[in-house]
C-alpha cells in the first residue's frame, strides 16, 4: 500500500516534471532527476501495485510523458529515461500478477484499476506525432551496420519495439467503447497511425533482413497483436469498392436487425394489451396438471401464451461451481473501417511476398534451439495459420509464397506441440484454460495445414500436385498424425475446451477424412498397415505309455527292513584277516584289482 509520505514523495516528483502552455510542453530544471526517482519508485512497488496505480491516477503518462516524448525527443539521455519509464508503465497486467488472474476480491479490484489505466492509456498514445518520434528514432539505429551498432544502440532499439508491443497489448473492450462495425476503434486509430508514420515499413525491414535476427520474436509479437482482431479471409477479399455480394450481405443483416426489432417491439404491445384491467385478471387454469388437492393447477399471472408455463420461476436457481461451468469463447475479432482492412491488406502482401518465409525460418530456428521465451511458440502457430489462409483466400493462390510452413518437420512439430497442450491441461489444473487455448491455436494451425493442402490439389499446378501427394502419403501413413484428431475428440470437456474448440475440431476432423478419402481413391499401391499377433509356440505333448510296458518296481521302504537291518546290527560276525581290499605289491592288472572292491559286502556295512 503508499503511504501518505509515499504519495507526497510522487506528487512532487510529478510536479517538478514540468508544465502544459497552451500547445507547448515546457519542461523543468529538475525533469531528469524527477524521471529518475520515479523509476526508483517503481523498482520498489509491491504486489499490490500501489504506486503504478497512483500514477494512473495522477494521469502522469497522458500530461507528462507524451508531451516531453515528442517536445524533446533531440535529447537522447532525456529520451532514454522517458522510454524507459514508459516501458514500465505499460507493461502487461497479467505479466506483473505473474501471468496468473488473481482470485481475490481486493487483489482483483488492484488488478481491474490497473487495467483501466492501461486503457486510458491508449488513445494518448495513438498520437501521431509519438509514432512519428519513434518511427524516425528507430531508422537512425538501424541505418548503422550491426558491427558499428553500440550496446546502448541495441538496448534502445530493444526498448522501441517493446513499448509498441506494450501499447498494442493493452486490452480492448468492445462494450465500454460502444463502436459497431465498419467504425474506427481505438485500436483501428493506433493502427492508422503507425501507417501514417511509416512503422510498418520499418517492421517489415527487421523481418526481412536476416542481420536483424535477434529481433524476430518482437516483431513476430507486434505482427501478431497488429492483426489480432482480423479474420484473414475478410481481410484478403477487401476491396476498394463493395462488391454485390458484400452490399447483399449487409442489406440481408440490416433487414434481419429490423425484422428483429419490429418482432420484439410487438411482443412488448401484446404485454401491454393483456394485462388491462379485468375482474380475473391473470388467474386461469391448466388443464391436465394437477395440484394437491388432485384439481387443475390455478395459475396466477398475465396471460400472454399458454406455451411457456415454468413453475420453477419462483425457484432460486441451483449455483453452479466454478469446476463445471463451461468454458467461454475468448476470441475477439470485429470488421475495422475499410481503410484500415485496406492498409492492413497491404501490410500482409508486403510481408508475404518479401519476408514470411525468411521470418518464419528464424522464428522455428530460436524455438528449436531454445532462444526464446516460454510459450512464444503460440506467436509462430498463430502466424502460419493468420497468413497461410490469407494466402489461399487472396486473388491468386501461390503455395511459393507459404513454401517455409509446409512440409512434414512442421506437422511433426504441431503434433508435439498438441500433444504436449493435451497433457499440461490435466496436470495443471490450475491453469487449463490457458493452456486450452494455446491447444486451440495449434488445432486451427494443423487444421490450415490440411486446407492448404487442399488447395494445392484444386488450385495449383501439376508440379504443386506432385508437392502435395508426396506430402500427404508422408502424412496419412503415420498413425499419431491419423489418430491426433480422434484423441482430441475422445478427450473433449466442455468445462476445459470452448465451443469455437469443438466446431474447429469436428471441421479438422472432416477436412482429414475428405483429403484421405481423395488420397486413396484410384491408387492402386496403398500400404495397409495391420499389427499381426506373433505365433504361439505350440507345448509339446507328453508320450503317452504304452499298455504293455511293465511298470518299475517301487524301492522298498523302511519299515520293510527295519527288521533285517536292526538283527544284523545285533549280530557280531567276525571278520577275516586275509580279505585285502587293495594290494600294492600284487602282479594282477588293475582292472582284476578294482574288481575286488565290487565283491559282496556285509549289510551293515
Amino acid at each position: 500500500m503508499v503511504t501518505p509520505f509515499v504519495k507526497a514523495e510522487l506528487t512532487a516528483a510529478v510536479t517538478s516534471l514540468g508544465y502544459t502552455e497552451g500547445n507547448k510542453y515546457f519542461k523543468d530544471q529538475y525533469c531528469l532527476e524527477a524521471l529518475k526517482d520515479l523509476i526508483r519508485y517503481l523498482r520498489r512497488d509491491d504486489e499490490t501495485l500501489g504506486i503504478r496505480r497512483e500514477l494512473g491516477q495522477m494521469k502522469l503518462v497522458q500530461t507528462n510523458l507524451i508531451p516531453i516524448i515528442c517536445e524533446y525527443h533531440s535529447d537522447e539521455t532525456l529520451f532514454d529515461v522517458v522510454l524507459r519509464l514508459l516501458v514500465n508503465l505499460t507493461n502487461p497486467t497479467l505479466l506483473l500478477f505473474n501471468e496468473e488472474v488473481p482470485t481475490d476480491k481486493v487483489v482483483r479490484n488492484y488488478y481491474l484499476q490497473h487495467v483501466s489505466h492501461l486503457q486510458s492509456y491508449k488513445p494518448v498514445l495513438a498520437s501521431d506525432k509519438l509514432w512519428i518520434v519513434l518511427t524516425d528514432k528507430l531508422k537512425l539505429l538501424l541505418v548503422k551496420e550491426p558491427e558499428d551498432r553500440l550496446e546502448d544502440d541495441k538496448l534502445l532499439t530493444e526498448r522501441i519495439l517493446i513499448l509498441i508491443r506494450n501499447i498494442l497489448d493493452i486490452p480492448i473492450t468492445p462494450e465500454d467503447e460502444k463502436r459497431t462495425d465498419d467504425d474506427a476503434s481505438v485500436h483501428d486509430q493506433v493502427l492508422w497511425s503507425m501507417h501514417l508514420s511509416g512503422m510498418e515499413d520499418v517492421i517489415i525491414y527487421l523481418a526481412s533482413n536476416e542481420n536483424e535476427r535477434h529481433f524476430c520474436m518482437h516483431v513476430m509479437e507486434i505482427i501478431s497483436l497488429m492483426l489480432r482482431e482480423q479474420n484473414p479471409a475478410t481481410l484478403a477479399q477487401a476491396a476498394a469498392q463493395r462488391s454485390l455480394a458484400e452490399k447483399q450481405k449487409d442489406t440481408e443483416e440490416l433487414m434481419a436487425m429490423v425484422q428483429k426489432e419490429s418482432s420484439e417491439r410487438e411482443a412488448r404491445y401484446k404485454k401491454m394489451t393483456a394485462s388491462r384491467s379485468s375482474i380475473f385478471r391473470g388467474t386461469f387454469c391448466v388443464k391436465d396438471v394437477k395440484s394437491i388437492s388432485e384439481k387443475d393447477v390455478i395459475v396466477h399471472r398475465t396471460l400472454t401464451d399458454g406455451k411457456p408455463i415454468d413453475f420453477h420461476q419462483n425457484k432460486v436457481a441451483k449455483r453452479k461451481a466454478k469446476n463445471r461451468i463451461p468454458l467461454p469463447n475468448c476470441d475477439v475479432t470485429r470488421k475495422s473501417t475499410l481503410s484500415i482492412r485496406l492498409m492492413l491488406k497491404e501490410f500482409c502482401l508486403q510481408l508475404l511476398n518479401g519476408a514470411y518465409n525468411s521470418l518464419m525460418h528464424i522464428v522455428k530456428d530460436c524455438l528449436l534451439r531454445l532462444k526464446t521465451q516460454d510459450h512464444d511458440e503460440t506467436y509462430y502457430l498463430w502466424a502460419l495459420k493468420f497468413f497461410m489462409e490469407f494466402n489461399r483466400h487472396s486473388d491468386k493462390f501461390r503455395v511459393e509464397l507459404v513454401s517455409e510452413t509446409m512440409s512434414v518437420g512442421l506437422f511433426h512439430y504441431i503434433q508435439t506441440q498438441v500433444q504436449t497442450y493435451s497433457e499440461s491441461i490435466t496436470v495443471d489444473k490450475k491453469k487449463a484454460a490457458v493452456w486450452s487455448r494455446r491447444l486451440h491455436v495449434a488445432l486451427r494451425a494443423y487444421q490450415e495445414l490440411l486446407m492448404t493442402l487442399n488447395a494445392m490439389d484444386k488450385y495449383g499446378s501439376e508440379s504443386v500436385r506432385k508437392s502435395s501427394e508426396v506430402l500427404k502419403s508422408n502424412v496419412f501413413y503415420v498413425p499419431e498424425y491419423r489418430e491426433m484428431c480422434l484423441v482430441l475428440l475422445l478427450n473433449y470437456k466442455e468445462t476445459q475446451h470452448s465451443l469455437d474448440y469443438l466446431k474447429d475440431l469436428v471441421e479438422t476432423n472432416h477436412i482429414f477424412l475428405k483429403l484421405f478419402e481423395q488420397f486413396t481413391k484410384g491408387k492402386r499401391h496403398l500400404i495397409v498397415q495391420s499389427k499381426s499377433k506373433a505365433p504361439q509356440k505350440r507345448k509339446k505333448a507328453k508320450k503317452k505309455k504304452l499298455e504293455g510296458e511293465e511298470t518299475s518296481t517301487p524301492p522298498p521302504t523302511f519299515d520293510e527292513i527295519a527288521v533285517e537291518i536292526s538283527s544284523a546290527l545285533q549280530e557280531q560276525p567276525t571278520l577275516t584277516d586275509d580279505i585285502a581290499p587293495y594290494d600294492a605289491t600284487s602282479d594282477l592288472p588293475m582292472d582284476d584289482l578294482n574288481n575286488c572292491s565290487r565283491r559282496p559286502k556285509p549289510i551293515w556295512l
